[in-house]
Order: C-alpha cells, then sequence, then structure tokens
C-alpha cells in the first residue's frame, strides 16, 4: 500500500487503528520513535518542527492522535 492509500485509509476512518500498526506507519513515513515512557511514544522528522505523541490504551491508539498525524502529514507534504 503507498503512501496515499494509507492517508485516505486513516482519513475514512481514524477509530479502532491498532497501536503496533499505527506505528510502523508512522515509521514509514520516516519519523524516529525518540522515546518510550510507559503507553507513550514519541516521534520526531527531521525537517519537522512538531512532535507526535502517541498512547497505546488497550492496543489502540486515541483517534486524535491520528487527526494530528494525519494534520502533520498534510503541513509538510509528507504523503508524496
Amino acid at each position: 500500500m503507498d503512501k496515499k492509500e494509507i492517508i485516505n485509509k486513516l482519513e475514512n476512518n481514524n477509530k479502532n487503528i491498532k497501536y503496533h500498526y499505527f506505528c510502523s506507519i508512522i515509521e514509514s513515513f520516516g519519523f524516529v520513535c525518540k522515546r518510550q515512557r510507559g503507553s507513550h511514544r514519541i516521534y520526531s522528522k527531521t525537517g519537522v518542527n512538531e512532535l507526535i505523541n502517541i498512547q497505546n490504551v488497550n492496543g489502540e491508539v486515541k483517534p486524535y492522535q491520528v487527526k494530528q498525524f494525519l494534520y502533520i502529514v498534510r503541513k509538510y507534504g509528507l504523503e508524496e
């Protein structure tokens, strides 16, 4: 699946996204896990000012965290 297909899938359904699946998506966009503390992981990428903070809640991520990721992808044109 290419990046545009992933973005479309996340835009259409941002609920019930598995935590490990979402981590792999974030990493496929070039983000690196800078640190992990408890259930939180913080990702960063060179050239992107914002950090991505995701939380593992019963094996899933929160919908607002998916929306934040999509906002950053659009803002920096990372879907290409």
